[in-house]
């Protein structure tokens, strides 16, 4: 019998690690995702960003990046989202507010007073409620990777703080291009104005509006105390950011990588919600320091606001759809145990 040549063992234990390392390595392909935000590094997002891009680097094996733009360098969220579905941008972070022109079920976040606080929001949004909305992004264009946050937004003006529901009458307040925004303010007797959140530090600086509304980040990190004297804490909507992804990139993607990619998105989520929630604490503080004059409203005066915009359910409900807001409503009430 002819002998195996001594080198064969070797050859064959290469060929063996080559079939087992040829799956693996082929999961994941050279891949740069470029990312649209509205906001500056600063801002947690960068954070969540950071968190997300070195988690799908490890487990990518350093194949998979994430590229942030920051200040809105790739257009507006509206503009951005629209370009992430015909997949000329990989992904964008967005409120839910902009998204609302494609997704109308979406609005049901922009009722004012709907979360009383953030637990309330991340048991939500993080179970089968939040599932179901994002159930329903694939069929326009969109893959929801996780429900990040902007938070409680807070009202801010040049001309006088806001005590009473009275207070808000005559202030030109810019809102978010969204019509639940635009009714509540009109509703509570501003002149609300749409605008995109890129343009909004020009148009306070030039008193083409006199105030705005945002979470205390937001306020802190697009320096609106330079162009804004009066804070009020009015919390009056909860802002939910979605971290949305092209279908048409996304359908493109290993199994595998896309699994890293919802994996990796968690992973950011749980760091920008700790490090949005850890710079909320000191926002009002630094803000004061800033020169900003704060000032919460009464109980007995945010009750007479609260009941004021009631009827911004009942107006938008045919709009949104009476589906999911009974949803939402009826989950609200099963976490708050009523």
């Amino acid at each position: 019998m002819t002998p195996f040549p001594r080198a064969l063992p070797t050859v064959l234990a290469a060929a063996a690690l080559a079939l087992a390392a040829g799956p693996a390595s082929a999961q994941f392909q050279n891949r740069n995702f470029r990312v649209s935000n509205g906001v500056s590094k600063e801002h947690p997002m960068g954070n969540g960003l950071a968190a997300m891009g070195a988690c799908t680097l490890e487990k990518s094996g350093g194949k998979m990046k994430i590229q942030a733009f920051w200040d809105g360098a790739l257009g507006s969220d509206l503009t951005s989202t629209q370009s992430v579905r015909t997949g000329s941008i990989d992904m964008v972070l967005t409120s839910t507010a902009p998204v609302v022109s494609i997704v109308p079920a979406l609005g049901v976040f922009d009722l004012p007073f709907l979360f009383d606080t953030a637990a309330e929001a991340d048991q939500l949004l993080d179970g089968k409620v939040g599932d179901w909305f994002s159930a329903k992004l694939p069929a326009v264009g969109l893959v929801n990777l996780a429900w990040w946050e902007n938070g409680f937004r807070h009202t801010t003006n040049s001309k006088r703080p806001i005590t009473k529901a009275e207070d808000f009458e005559g202030v030109k307040m810019r809102v978010m291009q969204n019509n639940v925004y635009l009714d509540t303010f009109k509703t509570l007797g501003s002149n609300a104005v749409p605008m995109a959140f890129t343009e909004v530090y020009s148009a306070l600086e030039t008193r083409t509006v006199d105030g705005q509304e945002n979470p205390f980040t937001n306020i802190e990190n697009m320096k609106f105390y330079e162009v804004q004297k009066y804070l009020t804490l009015s919390k009056h909507a909860y802002s939910p950011t979605l971290v949305l992804f092209s279908k048409k990139i996304w359908d493109g993607l290993s199994p595998q990588e896309q699994a890293v990619l919802k994996e990796c998105a968690v992973v950011g989520r749980a760091e920008q919600r700790r490090a949005n929630r850890a710079m909320e604490a000191k926002s009002v503080d630094n803000l004061r320091g800033k020169g900003m004059a704060v000032n919460e409203i009464a109980p007995a005066e945010m009750a007479r606001i609260r009941e004021k915009t009631k009827v911004i359910y009942e107006r938008h409900a045919k709009a949104i759809g009476e589906e999911p807001i009974a949803m939402v409503q009826a989950e609200l009430k099963r976490i708050r145990g009523q």
